[in-house]
């Protein structure tokens, strides 16, 4: 690695930073943080870089829109350290999320197909806050239950609107009907999809003003291209790393 850093054209911070649209003060902190190797110095203090460093900023870069940056940067880390393995394991992480969110993606597009209506009772249930409501609908805690979440998470997607449940006039209890009940399984499932909850309300919006789930397709499309920009990012970044671990030797 030493040989490495000495030989070919030195370059300054800004000559690493141009052709990236980056300042010279990112290519310093990507230098602090360890993502690149340490530059070397003149007489006077200036850093120094070489086309090590500059292989090293293209496979960070590329790395990035693949795996996020705090993973990209403990690749980029574990590599300047001497640690392959730890990369290869940190690039293997990365892979099974992406295949973990495209399992995800096949079980909101198998949920939004086999919603089944919520019947207003279910065998074996007594009374109680944990029955199913005599007026129709579940409780907070089956759904819970069912949907193996908090109840508390159940209140905040109501505080977000994504769930308007109603209370039972007898209890005050929430009862969820059927309508509350698909609309709880599609937050959950998006949830899982990484959709954050401002992200979601609008959605569950459209499919109560359209009475049904067909305004999720445009929403499925895009996080479909969005697993696939992923997997094509991952392609991309895995040949500049592999170019970088070439030129270092």
């Amino acid at each position: 690695m030493g040989r490495n850093l000495q030989s070919g054209e030195r370059l300054r911070p800004v000559d690493l930073a141009r052709g990236h649209g980056l300042s010279t003060q990112a290519v310093r902190n990507y230098e602090e943080a360890g993502i690149l190797p340490a530059a070397g110095r003149t007489p006077h203090g200036y850093r120094t870089y070489t086309s090590l460093h500059a292989g090293a900023l293209r496979a960070f870069l590329a790395l990035v829109p693949g795996h996020g940056h705090q993973t990209a940067t403990s690749i980029m880390r574990a590599v300047n350290q001497g640690a392959a393995e730890e990369a290869f394991r940190l690039i293997d992480e990365s892979h099974v999320q992406l295949l973990d969110d495209r399992r995800t993606l096949r079980a909101v597009e198998n949920a939004l197909r086999d919603l089944e209506p919520t019947t207003a009772s279910e065998p074996g249930v007594g009374s109680g806050p944990a029955a199913v409501s005599g007026a129709g609908g579940t409780y907070i805690g089956p759904l819970a239950d069912k949907l193996g979440i908090r109840p508390a998470t159940l209140r905040k997607w109501e505080h977000a609107g994504l769930v308007r449940p109603r209370r039972d006039p007898l209890t005050g209890y929430r009862v969820y009907d059927e309508a509350d009940v698909r609309d709880a399984r599609l937050a959950h499932q998006l949830r899982r999809g990484g959709y954050l909850l401002e992200q979601i309300a609008p959605l569950i919006d459209q499919v109560r003003a359209a009475g049904g789930l067909e305004p999720l397709e445009a929403a499925l499309c895009d996080w479909h291209g969005r697993l696939s920009a992923r997997g094509r990012a991952m392609l991309t970044g895995a040949a500049e790393l592999a170019a970088y671990l070439r030129e270092r030797g």
